[in-house]
């Protein structure tokens, strides 16, 4: 059989705090009786990325069985290489295929990794440290965000979309707005800003945080980015505002910048957290830049 018609499966049982464990003779009974596909399960953080770079020769396609940090590892160990990958949402936050299936209904099995066809999707392609360099499929978080999934890795005690709002009221403790030298690359031309910001994101994907709509009009195959900037706020408004990012509302507000941007160049006083699709980098500092690739990488998805 040639890898033409080989779907490789990487379950990651730690996703969701675990639980997906829970998922895996389940997983095992669908694929049961298919001899076109294989299924792997890690055993370590990082081991998602490293079975799909060494096995991207030999499958047509590759499904992240987890959450966006399963999903983070694969879509950075094939972009640029011809092979599909899929996600099959176990995970707590589930951002990207949110986005995916805005909506519209979730396919239910795995049937759809066989059936169904395949769109181009946009990186985001993130450069920052001694010549570090990172892709993201969905968000990219700088300062507040970034706090915030690395307290979210932290917490074990709570499951679901609970944990993003004990993080938050966790954050929110002592923090204060990061002083960021911001140049955006627009369209058609250039927004430069240098002032203190309370959060920075940008966007591949609509949503964060499992609800939050940051980037409403976000499109994953148009080849730009979305950038969310939320100015310098006083601390306790910052509810009225998650309230605001949960219905896509924040966009018509004095205090948010939204635009879609060929790149981003974030220039930092100091040193803070990002993230990367929920993976958390810490003691990031200086210059990072931030691109599009358009068309990185093919994902599955079922004919609607």
């Amino acid at each position: 059989m040639d890898n033409g018609s080989r779907t490789l499966f990487i379950f990651n049982p730690v996703a969701n705090k675990g639980r997906a464990a829970r998922k895996e003779q389940w997983l095992k009974v669908l694929l049961s009786g298919r001899t076109d596909s294989v299924l792997i399960t890690t055993t370590h953080a990082g081991h998602a990325g490293d079975i799909a770079r060494s096995k991207a020769a030999e499958y047509c396609s590759i499904i992240a069985c987890g959450g966006d940090g399963t999903l983070h590892e694969v879509a950075n160990a094939v972009a640029g290489k011809d092979v599909r990958i899929g996600v099959l949402p176990i995970g707590s936050a589930n951002d990207f295929i949110k986005t995916l299936y805005f909506n519209k209904s979730l396919p239910v099995g795995v049937e759809h990794f066989f059936s169904g066809g395949s769109v181009s999707v946009d990186l985001g392609s993130v450069s920052f440290g001694n010549g570090k360099r990172r892709s993201f499929i969905n968000s990219l978080g700088i300062g507040f965000t970034g706090r915030i999934a690395k307290r979210v890795k932290q917490i074990h005690w709570w499951k679901g979309e609970l944990v993003y709002v004990y993080a938050v009221l966790m954050v929110l403790f002592g923090y204060k707005p990061i002083k960021m030298r911001i140049s955006i690359v627009l369209e058609n031309s250039l927004l430069e800003l240098y002032e203190p910001v309370f959060a920075f994101s940008v966007m591949n994907g609509k949503i964060e945080g499992g609800k939050f709509e940051l980037a409403p009009s976000a499109d994953v195959s148009d080849g730009l980015l979305d950038v969310c900037i939320l100015k310098a706020i006083p601390k306790y408004a910052i509810f009225g505002y998650l309230l605001k990012y949960l219905h896509g509302t924040h966009v018509h507000d004095s205090k948010v910048l939204c635009c879609k941007a060929k790149a981003v160049e974030a220039m930092l006083e100091g040193s803070d957290v990002m993230h990367l699709d929920g993976e958390v980098i810490d003691d990031v500092s200086g210059r990072i830049a931030i691109s599009v690739v358009p068309g990185g990488v093919a994902v599955l998805q079922s004919i609607m």
